[in-house]
């Protein structure tokens, strides 16, 4: 469960970046919002406090929400934007490389392991941010607002684990298709597996390993069943906050700019809270302090070896984007070379 201190801290971060944006004379309105799994950073920091506080304080009471994590009400990752464009909620949060089963474009700047830092993640989705929404508005009913993402994408194990080759004939939880074309080119076997299921998977050993945020999987109880962290990173978990489009056309022009301001710092404040918690991770994970998101654990952390990280970049440039490049066709290949590719030096294939 979440800690006070934790929730204080929270609170504070987000009234203190928020902008000012113009509150008077907003008319009354209440959202209904679907948010990312509640044991995750940016839930628990960002996202749940975003809709129940920000904007209620920042809108002085004209704008108000209903936020409910979808793990609470029991719905499947995948769906999110399927829901969102028939309007069962007016605004999603998202992990958007799990819609990439509708469209390979919605992982496309979150290819496992194309980055390796928080700004270069941040800099190939803002690349992206015209073709993402283009498909969401052309395709789903949907309007992209913010990015965001968790600490980096790293491998948990219930069993010792010495490095990369020991992932090879491994069970490994993963929850996007990128992520099995790296783990195709190690050897392992990907299970695609909800991220609820992920504890109980891992101590009854139907999987080996889980990959998940290095501290996302630290607040959701995963030391207790994986003792050792591998931290060679499968990407970011970007999410993207958006809204139905017919909602938002509806709405008074007004509420939109108030909108829009507060979107613009939120993204901002999710993208600090994800370096925040990326530079605490070893720390609660190993029992150190200071660790303020997360919680004290006891776990071994394997660190990755330079002949490893060499075998990284190789993987990342052959199986991950010549997977994705395969499935997107090569229009999305070229259009991602001219975009995310152009940003982060990285080329895809054009089948």
């Amino acid at each position: 469960m979440l800690t006070r201190s934790l929730r204080v801290l929270a609170l504070g971060l987000l009234a203190a970046l928020a902008l000012p944006a113009p509150a008077q004379d907003l008319p009354k309105v209440r959202f209904k919002v679907i948010g990312l799994n509640s044991p995750t950073v940016a839930s628990i920091v960002d996202e749940v406090p975003f809709w129940r506080d920000t904007l209620p304080k920042a809108s002085k009471g004209a704008i108000t929400a209903d936020v409910t994590p979808l793990d609470q009400m029991g719905i499947a990752d995948s769906t999110m934007l399927r829901l969102l464009r028939l309007g069962v909620m007016d605004f999603a949060g998202m992990d958007i490389s799990k819609m990439a089963g509708d469209d390979p474009r919605f992982e496309g700047c979150d290819l496992a392991g194309i980055t390796l830092d928080p700004d270069k993640a941040r800099a190939g989705c803002e690349a992206y941010r015209k073709v993402i929404d283009q498909q969401m508005q052309k395709n789903w009913n949907a309007k992209l607002l913010a990015f965001g993402g968790n600490p980096p994408q790293v491998f948990w194990c219930r069993g010792q684990l010495g490095g990369l080759a020991d992932l090879r004939g491994k069970k490994v939880r993963v929850f996007n298709v990128t992520m099995r074309d790296f783990l195709a080119g190690v050897g392992a076997t990907a299970i695609s597996m909800p991220f609820a299921e992920v504890v109980p998977a891992l101590s009854a050993g139907v999987v080996d390993c889980g990959v998940t945020g290095s501290l996302s999987g630290n607040t959701a109880g995963w030391p207790e069943v994986a003792k050792f962290l591998y931290p060679m990173s499968l990407g970011w978990s970007i999410n993207v906050v958006a809204a139905n489009l017919d909602r938002w056309n509806r709405l008074d022009k007004r509420v939109q700019s108030f909108m829009l301001a507060q979107m613009k710092a939120y993204e901002d404040k999710m993208w600090q809270t994800l370096k925040k918690a990326t530079s605490e991770a070893d720390n609660c994970n190993t029992g150190k302090q200071p660790c303020t998101m997360g919680k004290l654990a006891k776990s071994t952390i394997v660190a990755v070896k330079p002949e490893e990280a060499e075998a990284h970049k190789k993987l990342v440039e052959g199986a991950v984007l010549a997977g994705w490049a395969k499935r997107c066709g090569a229009e999305c290949a070229k259009e991602w070379n001219e975009t995310v590719g152009k940003v982060l030096n990285l080329k895809a294939p054009t089948p």
